[in-house]
Protein backbone atom coordinates (compact mmCIF):
# COMPACT_ATOMS: atom_id res chain seq x y z
CA UNK A 1 0.00 0.00 0.00
CA UNK A 2 2.83 2.46 0.58
CA UNK A 3 3.93 1.81 -2.93
CA UNK A 4 0.91 2.75 -4.58
CA UNK A 5 0.78 5.83 -2.23
CA UNK A 6 4.23 6.88 -3.01
CA UNK A 7 3.40 6.23 -6.99
CA UNK A 8 0.61 8.89 -6.62
CA UNK A 9 2.36 11.47 -4.94
CA UNK A 10 5.28 10.67 -7.68
CA UNK A 11 2.39 11.08 -10.28
CA UNK A 12 1.14 14.55 -8.75
CA UNK A 13 4.31 15.96 -8.92
CA UNK A 14 4.93 14.73 -12.70
CA UNK A 15 1.71 16.20 -13.31
CA UNK A 16 3.02 19.80 -12.03
CA UNK A 17 6.61 19.31 -13.62
CA UNK A 18 8.07 20.45 -16.95
CA UNK A 19 6.73 17.53 -18.87
CA UNK A 20 3.37 17.27 -16.52
CA UNK A 21 -0.26 18.71 -17.88
CA UNK A 22 -0.46 22.56 -18.73
CA UNK A 23 -4.17 22.91 -17.00
CA UNK A 24 -2.67 20.93 -13.52
CA UNK A 25 0.31 23.36 -14.17
CA UNK A 26 -2.19 26.83 -13.84
CA UNK A 27 -3.61 24.60 -10.49
CA UNK A 28 -3.63 26.61 -7.19
CA UNK A 29 -5.96 26.14 -3.95
CA UNK A 30 -8.44 28.69 -5.21
CA UNK A 31 -9.19 26.83 -8.35
CA UNK A 32 -9.48 23.65 -6.56
CA UNK A 33 -11.86 24.69 -4.13
CA UNK A 34 -14.71 23.84 -6.84
CA UNK A 35 -13.76 20.65 -7.54
CA UNK A 36 -13.09 19.30 -3.79
CA UNK A 37 -16.44 20.60 -3.68
CA UNK A 38 -17.74 18.51 -6.81
CA UNK A 39 -15.79 15.34 -5.72
CA UNK A 40 -17.61 15.43 -2.32
CA UNK A 41 -20.42 15.51 -3.82
CA UNK A 42 -20.04 12.81 -6.21
CA UNK A 43 -18.80 10.59 -3.04
CA UNK A 44 -22.42 10.96 -1.65
CA UNK A 45 -24.14 10.28 -4.70
CA UNK A 46 -21.78 7.15 -5.28
CA UNK A 47 -22.50 6.14 -2.11
CA UNK A 48 -26.18 6.95 -2.32
CA UNK A 49 -26.35 4.58 -5.09
CA UNK A 50 -24.87 1.67 -2.90
CA UNK A 51 -22.12 1.27 -6.30
CA UNK A 52 -19.40 -0.24 -4.56
CA UNK A 53 -16.89 0.24 -7.74
CA UNK A 54 -17.93 4.43 -8.08
CA UNK A 55 -17.72 4.59 -4.32
CA UNK A 56 -14.12 3.56 -4.92
CA UNK A 57 -14.02 5.32 -7.48
CA UNK A 58 -15.33 8.83 -6.68
CA UNK A 59 -13.22 8.35 -2.69
CA UNK A 60 -10.19 8.13 -5.33
CA UNK A 61 -11.10 11.22 -7.20
CA UNK A 62 -11.51 13.03 -3.34
CA UNK A 63 -8.37 11.75 -2.18
CA UNK A 64 -6.04 12.86 -5.15
CA UNK A 65 -7.96 16.54 -4.42
CA UNK A 66 -5.88 16.01 -1.06
CA UNK A 67 -2.68 14.52 -2.62
CA UNK A 68 -2.85 17.63 -5.36
CA UNK A 69 -3.55 20.05 -2.89
CA UNK A 70 -0.36 19.21 -0.57
CA UNK A 71 2.12 18.62 -4.26
CA UNK A 72 0.72 22.48 -4.83
CA UNK A 73 1.55 23.97 -1.24
CA UNK A 74 5.09 21.88 -1.40
CA UNK A 75 6.00 23.64 -4.20
CA UNK A 76 5.23 27.09 -2.73
CA UNK A 77 7.20 25.79 0.88
CA UNK A 78 3.75 26.18 2.53
CA UNK A 79 3.29 22.47 3.86
CA UNK A 80 3.64 19.10 2.04
CA UNK A 81 1.22 15.93 2.38
CA UNK A 82 3.49 14.72 6.11
CA UNK A 83 2.51 17.82 7.82
CA UNK A 84 -1.18 16.84 6.60
CA UNK A 85 -0.73 13.22 7.74
CA UNK A 86 0.69 13.97 11.01
CA UNK A 87 -1.61 16.66 11.72
CA UNK A 88 -4.20 14.44 11.44
CA UNK A 89 -2.54 11.49 13.44
CA UNK A 90 -2.34 13.86 16.25
CA UNK A 91 -5.67 15.15 16.43
CA UNK A 92 -7.18 11.80 15.96
CA UNK A 93 -5.61 10.33 19.10
CA UNK A 94 -5.82 13.52 20.72
CA UNK A 95 -9.74 14.30 20.42
CA UNK A 96 -10.37 10.89 21.03
CA UNK A 97 -9.38 10.79 25.34
CA UNK A 98 -12.32 8.54 25.60
CA UNK A 99 -10.57 5.97 23.94
CA UNK A 100 -6.70 6.33 24.21
CA UNK A 101 -6.92 8.21 27.25
CA UNK A 102 -8.03 6.64 31.22
CA UNK A 103 -12.01 7.37 30.74
CA UNK A 104 -14.53 5.47 28.32
CA UNK A 105 -17.51 6.71 26.96
CA UNK A 106 -20.52 4.95 27.67
CA UNK A 107 -21.89 5.73 24.11
CA UNK A 108 -22.04 7.50 21.08
CA UNK A 109 -23.62 10.77 22.40
CA UNK A 110 -20.72 10.59 25.22
CA UNK A 111 -18.34 9.87 23.11
CA UNK A 112 -19.09 13.09 20.87
CA UNK A 113 -19.32 14.95 23.72
CA UNK A 114 -15.99 14.55 24.44
CA UNK A 115 -14.49 14.55 20.70
CA UNK A 116 -16.99 18.54 21.13
CA UNK A 117 -14.89 19.33 24.28
CA UNK A 118 -11.25 18.10 23.16
CA UNK A 119 -11.62 20.43 20.09
CA UNK A 120 -13.02 23.78 21.96
CA UNK A 121 -9.47 23.30 23.80
CA UNK A 122 -7.80 23.85 20.96
CA UNK A 123 -9.44 26.18 19.10
CA UNK A 124 -8.15 29.58 20.02
CA UNK A 125 -11.47 31.49 19.56
CA UNK A 126 -13.34 28.53 21.52
CA UNK A 127 -16.74 29.83 20.00
CA UNK A 128 -18.94 26.02 19.27
CA UNK A 129 -20.67 27.10 16.28
CA UNK A 130 -17.97 30.05 14.65
CA UNK A 131 -16.15 26.26 13.67
CA UNK A 132 -19.13 25.31 11.25
CA UNK A 133 -18.25 26.74 7.86
CA UNK A 134 -20.38 28.92 6.79
CA UNK A 135 -20.37 28.00 3.36
CA UNK A 136 -22.01 24.62 3.89
CA UNK A 137 -25.43 23.75 2.49
CA UNK A 138 -27.66 25.32 4.93
CA UNK A 139 -30.23 22.37 5.53
CA UNK A 140 -26.46 20.56 6.45
CA UNK A 141 -25.26 23.67 8.47
CA UNK A 142 -28.23 24.21 9.90
CA UNK A 143 -28.06 20.23 11.00
CA UNK A 144 -24.44 20.58 12.29
CA UNK A 145 -25.42 23.87 14.40
CA UNK A 146 -28.09 22.00 15.75
CA UNK A 147 -26.54 19.35 16.96
CA UNK A 148 -23.49 21.59 18.13
CA UNK A 149 -25.77 23.61 20.62
CA UNK A 150 -27.44 20.11 21.59
CA UNK A 151 -23.86 18.77 22.55
CA UNK A 152 -23.29 21.73 25.60
CA UNK A 153 -26.93 21.32 26.60
CA UNK A 154 -28.35 24.06 24.64
CA UNK A 155 -31.57 22.09 22.86
CA UNK A 156 -35.41 21.54 22.74
CA UNK A 157 -36.09 18.64 25.64
CA UNK A 158 -37.87 16.71 23.17
CA UNK A 159 -39.98 16.53 19.12
CA UNK A 160 -43.10 17.55 21.16
CA UNK A 161 -41.11 21.32 22.42
CA UNK A 162 -40.10 21.37 18.48
CA UNK A 163 -43.41 21.32 17.17
CA UNK A 164 -44.75 23.64 19.14
CA UNK A 165 -41.33 25.87 18.21
CA UNK A 166 -42.61 25.46 14.46
CA UNK A 167 -46.17 25.61 15.03
CA UNK A 168 -45.23 29.18 16.42
CA UNK A 169 -42.78 30.02 13.49
CA UNK A 170 -45.79 29.20 10.90
CA UNK A 171 -48.09 31.51 12.90
CA UNK A 172 -45.40 34.21 12.50
CA UNK A 173 -45.11 34.00 8.99
CA UNK A 174 -48.74 34.00 8.25
CA UNK A 175 -48.73 37.40 10.35
CA UNK A 176 -46.22 38.51 8.16
CA UNK A 177 -48.23 37.40 4.70
CA UNK A 178 -50.97 39.30 5.66
CA UNK A 179 -48.56 42.42 6.38
CA UNK A 180 -46.85 41.50 2.72
CA UNK A 181 -43.66 42.27 4.71
CA UNK A 182 -41.23 40.59 2.46
CA UNK A 183 -38.12 41.18 4.89
CA UNK A 184 -40.40 39.67 7.61
CA UNK A 185 -41.75 36.72 5.15
CA UNK A 186 -38.06 35.95 4.52
CA UNK A 187 -37.00 36.03 7.91
CA UNK A 188 -40.42 33.94 9.35
CA UNK A 189 -39.49 31.23 6.61
CA UNK A 190 -36.09 30.75 7.36
CA UNK A 191 -36.71 30.57 11.02
CA UNK A 192 -39.38 27.58 10.29
CA UNK A 193 -37.05 25.99 7.83
CA UNK A 194 -34.51 25.82 10.77
CA UNK A 195 -36.56 24.85 13.46
CA UNK A 196 -37.90 21.97 10.56
CA UNK A 197 -34.37 20.52 10.39
CA UNK A 198 -34.12 20.67 13.90
CA UNK A 199 -37.12 18.54 14.72
CA UNK A 200 -35.56 16.18 11.92
CA UNK A 201 -32.46 16.11 14.32
CA UNK A 202 -34.26 15.02 16.88
CA UNK A 203 -36.44 12.59 14.75
CA UNK A 204 -32.50 11.00 13.72
CA UNK A 205 -33.36 12.80 10.27
CA UNK A 206 -30.84 13.76 8.08
CA UNK A 207 -32.40 16.72 6.53
CA UNK A 208 -30.40 17.34 3.66
CA UNK A 209 -30.64 13.66 2.79
CA UNK A 210 -34.06 13.66 3.38
CA UNK A 211 -34.90 17.08 1.16
CA UNK A 212 -33.05 15.21 -1.69
CA UNK A 213 -35.38 12.09 -1.53
CA UNK A 214 -38.25 14.45 -1.22
CA UNK A 215 -37.20 15.90 -4.07
CA UNK A 216 -36.02 13.33 -6.07
CA UNK A 217 -39.47 11.67 -5.61
CA UNK A 218 -40.79 15.04 -7.04
CA UNK A 219 -39.03 14.48 -9.99
CA UNK A 220 -40.31 11.13 -10.41
CA UNK A 221 -43.57 11.89 -10.66
CA UNK A 222 -43.53 14.78 -12.23
CA UNK A 223 -41.35 12.86 -14.99
CA UNK A 224 -44.62 10.91 -15.15
CA UNK A 225 -47.17 13.17 -15.47
CA UNK A 226 -45.31 14.41 -18.58
CA UNK A 227 -45.03 10.68 -20.16
CA UNK A 228 -48.71 10.32 -19.11
CA UNK A 229 -49.58 13.69 -21.02
CA UNK A 230 -47.75 12.14 -23.83
CA UNK A 231 -49.38 9.08 -24.40
CA UNK A 232 -52.68 11.52 -23.99
CA UNK A 233 -51.15 13.77 -26.87
CA UNK A 234 -50.18 16.65 -25.13
CA UNK A 235 -47.70 18.83 -23.72
CA UNK A 236 -48.06 18.88 -19.69
CA UNK A 237 -48.31 22.81 -19.89
CA UNK A 238 -51.69 21.87 -22.22
CA UNK A 239 -52.86 20.32 -19.20
CA UNK A 240 -55.57 21.70 -17.11
CA UNK A 241 -54.96 21.84 -13.38
CA UNK A 242 -57.99 19.67 -13.09
CA UNK A 243 -56.29 17.12 -15.24
CA UNK A 244 -52.62 17.41 -13.74
CA UNK A 245 -54.55 16.31 -10.19
CA UNK A 246 -55.78 13.29 -11.59
CA UNK A 247 -52.90 11.85 -13.13
CA UNK A 248 -50.99 13.28 -10.10
CA UNK A 249 -53.00 11.22 -7.50
CA UNK A 250 -52.77 8.42 -9.97
CA UNK A 251 -49.51 8.63 -10.07
CA UNK A 252 -49.21 8.66 -6.29
CA UNK A 253 -51.37 5.57 -5.71
CA UNK A 254 -49.24 3.51 -7.62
Amino acid sequence: MKKNFDDLLKLSKYLRGPDGCPWDKEQDLQTLKSFIIEEAYEVIQAIESEDRDEIIEELGDLFFQVIFAAQISSEERKFNIDDIINRLHNKLVRRHPHVFGQHKARDAEEAVKSWQSEKLKEKKRKRTLLEIPANMPALLRAQRVGEKASNVGFDWQSPTDVLDKIEEEIAELKDEIKKGNKDGMEQEWGDLVFSIVNLGRHLKIDGESSAHKAINKFICRFTKVEDKAKEQGKQISELTAEEMDIIWDEIKSD
